[in-house]
């Protein structure tokens, strides 16, 4: 960032997001469109949260006076980074925001689902509190709905505000056919093909549990998102019920010889 020369501001202030979108730890941030930057009406708030706001604008988008000593340049570097990824929690829940999202997350930029049982699932970042420097970002799974932690220690300290609590749901009620069918395939231990006891104990409570939520949907008549998935688990039971009939028979043909 010390070799900033431009012959015109607009060409300087296009370099700094290219070189931020481009740096390294920063893949999961999309380019906000420079109209979206010069609404007023879109920073709504941010003066108060960001320090040195105006000069970060000016970084940011149109005009920045690059005399100014090196300390108060770095405080305005970092201060144009906060301001950056503050409007991109609002711009990205915005159509053109979706979009850019949505290809990313097609190319499974953010990373896939580290869950065996979800098939390589891309994911989708998000924050657990809108508020800066409170969380930082987690990797949302659409597929187990379960939260995950950036693998790369440079995406591990981004803030979550700079995603939003919303954006993930926002996406999926925008684009309902990336939303993936849920899965109820769970790992169950077994010892020499015998589940064990406690965690079968577990799994059987877990599946009443979810099976009595699943009824209340049904009689409130909301999809419940697994109705694909109980056919073939149904078929699944069955087959496995009609070889415990034959080994069953088996067994007593040779208990009574």
């Amino acid at each position: 960032m010390d070799d900033f020369n431009s012959e015109t501001d607009s060409d300087y202030t296009s370099y700094w997001r290219d070189w931020f979108i481009s740096s390294r730890g920063n893949e999961y941030f999309c380019e906000i469109d420079e109209e979206y930057l010069t609404d007023r009406f879109n920073l709504t708030g941010l003066n108060t949260e960001v320090h040195h706001y105006q000069l970060a604008l000016d970084l940011v988008t149109d005009v920045f006076d690059n005399d100014c000593s090196d300390e108060l340049r770095d405080q305005i570097e970092k201060s144009a980074r906060h301001l950056y990824g503050l409007v991109h929690a609002r711009y990205i829940v915005t159509t053109r925001g979706l979009a850019k999202m949505l290809e990313k997350f097609k190319k499974a930029d953010f990373g896939k689902c580290p869950r065996v049982m979800c098939d390589s699932q891309p994911l989708l970042p998000m924050g657990l509190s809108d508020v800066a420097n409170q969380q930082p970002v987690k990797l949302y799974c659409a597929r187990c709905e379960d939260l995950y932690n950036p693998k790369s220690s440079r995406h591990a300290v981004i803030d979550g505000a700079y995603f939003g609590t919303s954006f993930h749901n926002i996406l999926f009620q925008v684009y309902p056919a990336m939303l993936p069918p849920k899965t109820r395939r769970r790992y169950e231990p077994r010892v020499f093909g015998f589940k064990v006891h406690a965690a079968a104990a577990l799994a059987r409570w877990q599946f009443e549990q979810s099976q009595e939520q699943k009824e209340r949907l049904r009689a409130l008549r909301i999809e419940t998102g697994f109705e694909d998935e109980e056919e073939e688990l149904e078929e699944e039971s069955d087959e496995e019920g009609e070889e415990m009939d034959v080994g069953g028979v088996e067994g007593t043909a040779r208990v009574a010889q």
